[in-house]
């Protein structure tokens, strides 16, 4: 224990319950902190010397403190600043903090009542605009269906993410937006790690941002189906188009609820038990379980790096994520199932039809533009196997 002082990097303190989330926002590196740990980290981080601080611990909790030991953590955790280690200049507000306070205020969300609002007046009034799989194939030609669900959905999926960007950045926190992969499904990736700067309350909305943009966008394109109807009640090439569509965010609205794929509703759900990692602390938990059912002690998991709140849920959160895998394949039976079987069958059709035809051709477009869609996401696969390390933000308890 000396008589100096140590330099930290800039910290956030969030208090959660009986801890305290601190962190650097711009690393992306947190930790769960009990309130007497936080106290002398915010000491020492003041300018307090190791002493005072020592000091001040034994006075206040009654007891002494091992500082080396806690320093160490805090190195570990990428906390201290080394002598001559540059410091990340925070920046002013985000680039689009106005954009995000405009689209999240007052008249915006009176603007997106009313489209919902009218959207399930016409979806009650008019069946044949409710969501059903069969809307996908909108045209008799697949390289047109595959072209417009392709092309379609991906600025739809950025939307959704720009929309949990824009939420964040209302919040001053500087989000950022990026590609990866969902199995085969090209997806867009909010990185909002400052999310833990501010209080809980606040984060849902962040959370809660992209589906409720899918929710407008499904109003949206429903009333625009509606208003394409002719007096016959039958929808034009543009209306049944814009069904297809909706039905696709549908579907990725119903994907949210399946948490083991640590969805929107996930980060709500983990928020709202007061859980940092509930996902691996759950699935750890589980599969140490099995071991133990099976005997197989040798190997398990240790626990303890975990909250106790997050081991506590865990305990019988597991069990969600094998119910999770269960919708799954229900999905993928009674909704990714009969699109893909009927994709399959129109393919072979058509393409037995012969070289010198039209559907043959058209076939043959579309089945490219599929294998093109699956092997992208796999390209990126392998991408963030390598970059993951690097990119992942650690919420760590000490």
């Amino acid at each position: 224990m000396t008589d100096t002082g140590i330099e930290f990097y800039p910290l956030s303190f969030v208090p959660e319950g009986a801890d305290v989330i601190v962190g650097r926002v711009e690393t992306g590196t947190y930790a769960v902190l009990p309130e007497d740990g936080a106290g002398l980290l915010r000491r020492l981080s003041a300018g307090a010397t190791v002493a005072d601080a020592a000091e001040w611990y034994r006075q206040t909790y009654s007891e002494p403190v091992d500082v080396d030991d806690f320093l160490e953590s805090m190195g570990e955790l990428g906390f201290i600043r080394m002598p001559g280690a540059e410091v990340a200049t925070p920046s002013a507000a985000p680039r689009f903090q106005w954009l995000g306070r405009a689209l999240f205020s007052g008249p915006a969300w009176l603007v997106y009542g009313a489209i919902v609002a009218a959207a399930l007046v016409e979806l009650v009034r008019r069946p044949g605009l409710r969501p059903a799989y069969s809307q996908v194939y909108f045209s008799g030609s697949l390289t047109t269906v595959t072209v417009v669900m392709v092309l379609g959905t991906i600025p739809l999926s950025f939307l959704h993410e720009a929309y949990h960007v824009l939420a964040g950045q209302r919040l001053g926190l500087h989000s950022r937006l990026g590609i990866s992969n969902r199995y085969t499904y090209v997806v867009f990736e909010t990185r909002t790690n400052g999310l833990y700067s501010v209080p809980r309350r606040r984060r849902y909305l962040p959370f809660l941002a992209g589906m409720l943009l899918d929710v407008v966008v499904v109003g949206v394109l429903d009333l625009a189906a509606a208003l394409l109807k002719d007096g016959g009640g039958a929808s034009g090439l543009v209306g049944r188009m814009c069904l297809a569509l909706s039905f696709a965010v549908v579907t990725r609205l119903a994907w949210q609820f399946l948490l083991h794929l640590r969805t929107d509703l996930y980060y709500v759900l983990s928020t709202a038990l007061n859980c940092y990692d509930l996902h691996e602390a759950s699935r750890s938990i589980f599969f140490n379980r099995l071991r133990r059912l099976f005997g197989r002690t040798a190997g398990l998991i240790d626990e303890t790096q975990w909250t106790d709140r997050d081991r506590k849920v865990g305990a019988w959160y597991g069990w969600l994520i094998t119910l999770g895998f269960g919708t799954t394949v229900f999905l993928m039976l009674f909704v990714t199932g009969p699109i893909a079987v009927t994709y399959a069958a129109r393919t072979a059709r058509e393409l037995s039809a012969g070289v010198g035809t039209e559907r043959f051709w058209d076939s043959l477009v579309a089945l490219l533009i599929f294998v093109a869609q699956i092997a992208l996401p796999a390209v990126l696969a392998w991408r963030k196997r390598r970059h993951d390390a690097a990119r992942k933000p650690k919420l760590l308890t000490a």
